[in-house]
């Protein structure tokens, strides 16, 4: 078995040489840090939050305007997302006339093995030019079968090395394969520049802006092959790499389809991305895709999350599924109006594309994983105790660089947080409303001083 030097920094020395041998099905007994748990609770889809009267809160609560707060830091992170390296990966993408699973062996310029050498390429380049050279590439190769032909296909894999060892491993992902209307036709006309080179080019976009600087928690970027037929590549990524090397993923961000904000009919919708998470409603996906949602409201200026009920549209399916079933959150980004009449046809092209849009929609990942992986850890042995007058206390452990908290309340069956306040201690202090018949859930996270959030913690159940 081949086996590559290490690539990453002493502190994380283990986790690097799992990373650095992903392409050879590792058999290392070496494991990366463990991530802390997300996850148990309870789920009509909304995007916006209900403001209660100061006067409701506790008293300990301070004043939240019911709008997005971000950072200076975070503000010129989305800010460095740039349109036109975008739209060139995505023309790029486009111009290998197909990459169908079946494509390959033709050549630098066309098919699906001339589009993962220019996916490598641009992540060696970001590598080259990464923050302390903590970027490595990687490849993991998979067999297919399909029409009666077996290729070799492959995942594509760029890792970008946390400093803080148990700060997880945050996992942004893609996939760049694509189909036309008959799946069998390997030589036909694919562009798929909606269905996924937009996803591949915010993967790229976001990867390169990352690399930039040094990120707490481990980032993980996949360029998936072969979803279009029932998802083999991430399913080969995770069933021969992340579960025999017991690599555990905190929160993996799906992008497909995101470059357009108009609809079948011709209506647009600029300032929405849908997220899709797998039911029940207390899974860690939905879980995480409700930590989204606040997410894009406390730090999107420009953009809001509508979280959707379901795993994914009716009778379609994306790589943020398989990750579920093998028990790690993840969700799917989708455009808000998904124009079905494009996909796998050669209409799919990026002139339907809108440049501003995919802007937009990139930066709401990048900021999701920005946060996911550089806010405060999430607040741990959360618990509510009684005061016998008819008020509860909700109580849990500081948060190392937290200087203050957010607590996020869920009303009954509902898919996202409906209120939130904040307070400056581990204590919301004591308060008539925590009670069943309002809430059903309540999550906490830190918020550092330069008013970044961190994830949400696991949701805490709220029972008489």
């Amino acid at each position: 078995m081949k086996k590559y030097p290490p690539l990453l920094t002493p502190l994380l020395s283990g986790l690097s040489l799992l990373f650095a041998v992903l392409a050879c099905n590792l058999s290392d007994d070496t494991r990366p840090p463990t991530l802390v748990p997300r996850p148990s609770a309870t789920p009509p889809p909304t995007i916006g939050y209900a403001t209660l009267a100061p006067e409701e809160f506790p008293m300990e609560a301070t004043q939240v305007p019911q709008q997005q707060r971000t950072d200076a830091a975070l503000l010129n992170l989305i800010a460095q997302v740039e349109a036109d390296r975008l739209i060139a990966h995505v023309s790029a993408l486009e111009g290998f006339v197909t990459r169908h699973f079946n494509s390959g062996g033709n050549g630098p310029n066309r098919g699906i093995d001339a589009a993962a050498n220019y996916i490598i390429n641009q992540f060696n380049q970001i590598r080259d030019q990464a923050y302390q050279g903590n970027f490595a590439v990687l490849t993991q190769d998979f067999p297919v079968r399909w029409g009666g032909i077996n290729t070799i296909n492959k995942n594509i894999v760029g890792v970008l090395t946390g400093t803080e060892a148990g700060a997880g491993i945050i996992l942004v992902g893609a996939h760049y394969d694509s189909i036309s209307s008959d799946v069998n036709d390997n030589v036909g006309f694919a562009p798929g520049a909606n269905d996924n080179a937009s996803g591949v080019a915010a993967l790229i976009e976001i990867a390169r802006i990352l690399s930039q600087r040094p990120q707490r928690a481990t980032v993980m970027f996949v360029a998936f092959g072969a979803e279009e037929i029932q998802r083999q590549g991430s399913i080969a990524f995770v069933r021969d790499y992340l579960l025999p090397n017991n690599i555990r993923i905190d929160a993996m961000l799906n992008m497909d389809i995101i470059g357009s904000s108009t609809g079948p009919n011709g209506q647009t919708i600029d300032n929405q991305i849908r997220v899709y998470s797998n039911d029940p409603n207390d899974s860690n996906s939905r879980q995480l895709a409700r930590t989204l949602n606040l997410i894009a409201l406390r730090h999107m200026p420009d953009m809001s999350i509508k979280l959707e009920p379901q795993a994914d549209r009716q009778g379609r399916y994306s790589d943020h599924i398989t990750f579920h079933e093998a028990g790690f959150p993840a969700v799917r980004f989708i455009e808000a109006l998904e124009n079905p009449n494009l996909h796998h046809t050669d209409r799919d092209r990026i002139t339907t594309l809108r440049p501003s849009y995919l802007v937009r929609a990139t930066q709401t990942v990048l900021a999701s994983a920005a946060v996911l992986a550089n806010g405060p850890r999430p607040p741990r042995s959360i618990s509510l105790r009684d005061n016998g007058n008819g008020t509860r206390t909700l109580v849990w452990e500081t948060t190392p660089g937290a200087v203050s908290y957010l607590v996020a309340l869920r009303a009954p069956g509902s898919v996202i947080f409906n209120e939130y306040f904040e307070v400056n201690s581990n204590s919301s202090g004591a308060w008539d409303g925590f009670i069943p018949s309002r809430y059903e859930a309540v999550a906490v996270a830190g918020q550092d001083a330069n008013g970044m959030m961190g994830p949400l913690s696991a949701e805490y159940a709220i029972t008489n």
